[in-house]
C-alpha cells in the first residue's frame, strides 16, 4: 500500500511511502521479503533449524525468531557482544526473540567479525549440528529475489525510488526491478564505502546512487533534533518511522527536496522497510540519557 504525504511540497513534487511495515505484525517490511524464499529453501533442504546473526537491537533477529516459530523451525541467534548474555531481560529485541523460542550464542565483538569465515561456521556446526544459515541482515541471492517483489506495476509512474540501506539486499532487489526511467536512491544507515561492493554483487543496472550524508554519524546513532523531527513527522502524517533505517531515509529525502536535489514535478516513492520493533530499545536508551523519546 502506498500512502501519500499530503503536506505542501515545492515545485509540484509528489511524495508517497510504500507501507511495507504493514505486511506482517512481527516479520515486517524488508525482513518479510528477505525471509520468504530463504524459508522455502530451508524447507526444501529438510532443515529444521535456522541460524542467523545480529546485534542487540536487530530487526532481523526478531524477524527470524518469529518466522521460525510461525513456520515450525528451531532458531539460533549468534549475537554480537558477549556482555549481553546477562542482560536479555533488559533488551526488548532479545526478550521478544527468546519468547519466540530462539536460543542465543553470545560472542565477543572480535569473534563476530569472523562470522562469514568457514572455520567460524564449522565451529557452530560442531556445537549445534545441521542448520540452514541465514546471513546477517538476511541478505543473499534469495533475499534479493524476495525484495525484487516490492515494486509492482502500480509503481511504474514514479521517477525516484528511495530506501534505507543496511546490508544491501533490499536496495539490490529494488535496483533489479526498477524500470529504465527510474532512479533508485539508497540511504545507508552505516558509515563506510563497503556497501558499493556489496550491492555490485547482486546487480548489473546502473540506475542507482548511495546518499551517504544522513546516517547521523553512524549506525544506531541519533540526535535530539532528529528525534524531535520524527515526532513531528508522525504528528503530521500518522506514519510511525523507525530511528535506525526508515526515519533517516525519510529525513534525507525531505532535506534533499528542500535543497533542490529533485527536478520539478518529480514523483518520489519511499520504501518503509519496517523495523518498528526497535523503537522500544531506542527509547530505553534515550531515557537513560534523559533525552526526548519517540512518541507512538
Amino acid at each position: 500500500m502506498n500512502q501519500k504525504i499530503t503536506y505542501d511540497l515545492p515545485k509540484g513534487i509528489t511524495l508517497e511511502i510504500k507501507r511495507e511495515d504493514l505486511l506482517h505484525p512481527f516479520v515486517s517490511g524488508n525482513k518479510f521479503r528477505k525471509l520468504k524464499y530463504n524459508v522455502l529453501q530451508a524447507k526444501a533442504e529438510n532443515q529444521s533449524v535456522l541460524l542467523t546473526f545480529g546485534g542487540a537491537f536487530s530487526n532481523h533477529i526478531a524477524a527470524v525468531a518469529y518466522a521460525g516459530k510461525e513456520q515450525g523451525f528451531e532458531t539460533i541467534g549468534v549475537i554480537r557482544g558477549d556482555e549481553l548474555r546477562d542482560k536479555i531481560s533488559e533488551n526488548p529485541t532479545l526478550s521478544f526473540a527468546q519468547e519466540c523460542g530462539m536460543r542465543f550464542e553470545f560472542v565477543t565483538r572480535e569473534a563476530y567479525r569472523h562470522k562469514t569465515e568457514t572455520a567460524f561456521i564449522e565451529q557452530l556446526q560442531v556445537k549445534f549440528g545441521s542448520f540452514y544459515l541465514v546471513p546477517e541482515g538476511g541478505t543473499n541471492d534469495l533475499a534479493v529475489k524476495g525484495c525484487e517483489e516490492i515494486l509492482t506495476e502500480f509503481d511504474a509512474h514514479f521517477d525516484f525510488v528511495c530506501s534505507a540501506v543496511g546490508t544491501g539486499g533490499t536496495i539490490s532487489g529494488l535496483i533489479n526491478s526498477a524500470l529504465p526511467h527510474q532512479k533508485v536512491l539508497g540511504f545507508p544507515a552505516l558509515k563506510g564505502d563497503f556497501l558499493q561492493n556489496e550491492i555490485h554483487k547482486f546487480v548489473n543496472n546502473k540506475n542507482w546512487e548511495l546518499i551517504t550524508d544522513y546516517h547521523f554519524r553512524g549506525y544506531g546513532k541519533v540526535t535530539t533534533e532528529f528525534i524531535e523531527w520524527m515526532n513531528w513527522f508522525y504528528a503530521q502524517t500518522g506514519i510511525p518511522l523507525d530511528p535506525i533505517y526508515t526515519g533517516k531515509m525519510v529525513f534525507g529525502v525531505m532535506d534533499l527536496i528542500q535543497r533542490n536535489y529533485f527536478p520539478p514535478k518529480s514523483k518520489i516513492l519511499m520504501i518503509h522497510t519496517g523495523g518498528l520493533q526497535g523503537i522500544a530499545g531506542m527509547n530505553a536508551k534515550l531515557e537513560k540519557q534523559n533525552k526526548p523519546i519517540l512518541v507512538l
